[in-house]
This record gives C-alpha cells, structure tokens and sequence, in this order.
C-alpha cells in the first residue's frame, strides 16, 4: 500500500470546504491529473454517491470511479475509488483552524492489483508528487482572489497575432489554466439565463445552481425548458424551487418586452443576467418583425433585454455577461446594412457582426451604469449541439480538440459568481483573462460607430 498524506491550512469556513469537498466531481478542478469528473448519482451527494473521474495519465486518459462510503457532516468524507488494477481509499478530515480559516487533512491509500502489483514500488515518489500537486491545487481552489488575473506578455502577444491563440481557443486552452476553481457561493443570489436547455446555457446553469443560485430559466420551448431545470436539479441536488423557467421567442421583440416585467416581477433584485441565446442560421431569413434573425436573436434580444431589466440588476448591484464569438475577431460593424440585406449572405458573417456589436455594447454598458457590472465574453471552440447543427464541417473537422460546453462556459460562470469580478466593468474575457476585441485592421469600433450603433437600435 502506498499512503499519501498532505494538509493544508485555507481561508474558509469549514462548511464551505466540506460542501465544496462533498461534490467529489470538483475534483477536476484542482487535481491537475484529472481530466473530468461527474457526479453520476441525481441530486445531493450522500453516502453511496458515485463520481465517473477520467484521469490523465502520461498522455492516456484512464476512467476511474468513486463512490462515497461515510460522510459526517462538517467533519469527515471517505471515498472509495477503482481504476483498472488499483483502488484508493480517501479521506478527508475538516477542523476549524479560527479565524474563518479551516485545516484540511487529507490521506490516499492506494493499493495495486494484479501485475500492476510489481509497479507499485516503481510509481510511489510519482504518486506522491501528483498527491501533492493535487492538494496544493485544493488549497488555491479554496483561497478567494484578491485581484483580477492580467494576461502575461507572451499571452498578450499571441492573442494580438490571433493565429497563434486558436489553439488556446480549443481544450488545450482550458486545461492550460492555472486556475479552474468555482467554489464562490451564492446563495440567495438570483440569475437569469437565456438559452439554458442545451450547450454553454445548460452547463452554466448547472454549475450556478450547485454554487447556490436561484434560476429564472427563459427559453422558447416549454418541454426543453422543464427538462432543462431537471437535468440542473439532478446535477447540483438544489430543490425544484430554486429554478424557474419562462417561455419566450427572444428573436422578437414583442415577446422580449411581454417577458422582462415578469420577470422583474420575480426577481425585483436581480444578481446577475446572462445573455448567452444564440444561433447562427446557413440562410438569410427575418422573424415576423422583418429583422434578420441572427442580428434578431444575437443583438437586439440581449440589447432590450438588459435595457428593460436594467432596474432590478441596479437594486442589486448586479452583474451582465453577455456571451460573443471569437469569429467576431474577423469582421467590423456593418452600420450601412445592419440587417444584412447585400448579398451574398454568409450566416457565420451575420452571426459575428452581431456579436461584435453586443461587445461594443457591453462597453457603453459599463460606462452608462456604474452601478452594474458589465462583461462579455467568449467562449472559445465548443462542441455544442448549436455548432454542430450550424457548422457541421467545423464540428466534424475539430471535433478532438474542441472543448465541451462545461470548458466553454467556465468563464460566464466565474465572471456572474466570483467577488473579484465585481470589478473590470466593460472588458472582454476569455478564460478568465481580459483580452483585445480587435486584432485586424478597421475592426475595431471607433466611438463614432459606437454612437451611430446605439442611435440605430433607438430607431427600431
């Protein structure tokens, strides 16, 4: 048997390190040698939970499981694990160390099977150097930031030359951060997400609402919506009272302004709003209020939106993340032909200008309302059912390296939930590092195009 035995001294309550610890799945985010992890047993972790863990491992990607086998509240987990030729015994023990900080011991007992048996010896000093990786993972994971991360020079420089960033835009990008954690709770916080059934909405969704969230779902299919708030009640083990869901077409804006007061009515202090509705059309088409559907869906939607609900997000000092597209790297406000009426049309073209706009937007945003936190952000390549419908020669061509919608939206999730994101009101995100919005020459907005655009979105 090989044992591991670390601890670790963190500044937080001993409840927030047990309930973090609990959902075993969060592994992932601070143990560099796994690759993903999830709680595979519906609703809130208990004795016999099970966890799927993949590890990474000298290039291979290993499955494991995980089951937990003792819990006492606030004081101990036990977790039992088994790979193909080993298993492991965790134990995690909390103690308050005073001073709102918590003592963290943790052990690993690990025993090999079969002819694994003759490595063991061979693989103890790498073990406990992955042991201790972890643990100090762990401890960065439960240590709240004190300042907003700033990119590096070299970082700064790939993304200004923009070819080489496309490789950080898949999922090697996501598992080159340094630091992945979501353990800010925010309960009794309340958040409105548009476009949660499926994708980047869905996987934001589940992770606020297992950080505590309470979730005003709004979408345009009733039956996806129902399942939607199962599928997050099932993943984060909250009550089915903690989520609500609203049908609405946002591509209209009838239908935007029919479903802004009820939902103002149901959250009169909103904490957050994320704008993440999206589509990308291969055809030219108008909603039946003549606009073109993807300026409709990605621009005038988040834009009437957040102007109607500005009200409740400024009686609670909220926040709006507004989800764009790295594609918007490649084009430039079109101010003369907004509905894209000059053919030929190009439906990745019409989705990129939207979200150029929407980012443009989130600038004027921040300066018109100090009072609410404005980001946009984007989330890099990820393989979700949206851009497998939209792009399917895209998806099938990087389907390996491309992220899933979890990785993609990692970042709107950080930025509605962490404290230190209450400040760097108006930049652009991408895993969790403000970026430049434009690279390309004439694709900036200069702030003439910006007073023209808002100007043009007042006359509709």
């Amino acid at each position: 048997m090989i044992r591991l035995h670390e601890r670790i001294t963190v500044p937080r309550s001993v409840a927030e390190c047990y309930r973090y610890l609990a959902d075993f799945s969060t592994c992932e985010q601070w143990d560099p040698g796994v690759y993903r992890a999830r709680k595979t047993t519906p609703g809130a972790p208990a004795t016999g939970t099970a966890f799927a863990l993949i590890l990474s491992s000298a290039g291979r990607r290993v499955p494991m499981t995980y089951h937990i086998t003792r819990m006492t509240p606030h004081r101990e987990l036990v977790l039992q694990g088994e790979g193909d030729g080993f298993r492991v015994v965790d134990t995690l023990r909390f103690r308050n160390a005073g001073n709102g900080t918590t003592s963290i011991d943790y052990v690993a007992d690990m025993t090999f099977t079969g002819p694994a048996r003759l490595l063991g010896p061979v693989l103890a000093r790498w073990l406990r150097r992955m042991g201790r990786r972890a643990v100090a993972g762990l401890a960065q994971a439960l240590t709240p930031q004190q300042t907003l991360p700033q990119p590096s020079w070299s970082d700064r420089l790939g993304h200004r030359a923009l070819l080489p960033a496309f490789r950080a835009f898949t999922e090697r990008g996501y598992l080159a951060m340094p630091d992945k954690s979501l353990s800010d709770y925010v309960d009794g916080r309340t958040y409105v997400i548009t476009g949660p059934t499926s994708g980047l909405g869905l996987a934001a969704a589940r992770e606020l609402a297992r950080l505590g969230a309470r979730l005003l779902l709004v979408g345009r299919d009733g039956a996806r919506l129902a399942q939607a708030a199962e599928d997050v009640c099932a993943f984060s083990g909250c009550p089915a009272s903690q989520v609500r869901v609203f049908e609405a077409e946002l591509s209209l804006l009838s239908e935007v302004a029919r479903i802004a007061p009820v939902l103002r009515e149901a959250a009169p202090r909103l904490d957050g709003l994320i704008n993440n509705a999206g589509a990308l059309f291969a055809e030219r088409d108008v909603t039946t209020e003549g606009h073109e559907r993807a300026l409709a869906i990605n621009l005038l939607a988040p834009w009437r939106l957040t102007a109607l609900l500005m009200p409740s997000l400024t009686a609670a000092n909220g926040r709006v993340i507004n989800v764009a597209s790295g594609g918007m790297y490649g084009q430039a406000l079109q101010l003369d032909d907004m509905q894209y009426t000059q053919p030929p049309y190009s439906g990745s073209k019409a989705y990129a200008r939207a979200k150029r706009a929407l980012v443009s937007l989130t600038e004027h945003w921040a300066q018109q309302h100090p009072q609410v936190t404005f980001h946009s952000m984007h989330p890099g390549w990820a393989a979700t059912p949206g851009v497998a419908k939209s792009l399917p020669a895209f998806n099938r061509r990087l389907q390996r390296w491309l992220r899933d919608s979890h990785m993609g939206a990692d970042t709107m999730v950080w930025l509605a939930t962490a404290p230190v994101t209450a400040g760097g009101s108006g930049q652009f995100w991408f895993d969790r590092l403000p970026r430049p919005t434009a690279v390309l020459p004439g694709t900036a907005v200069t702030p003439a195009q910006q007073q023209a655009l808002l100007a043009w979105l007042e006359a509709l």
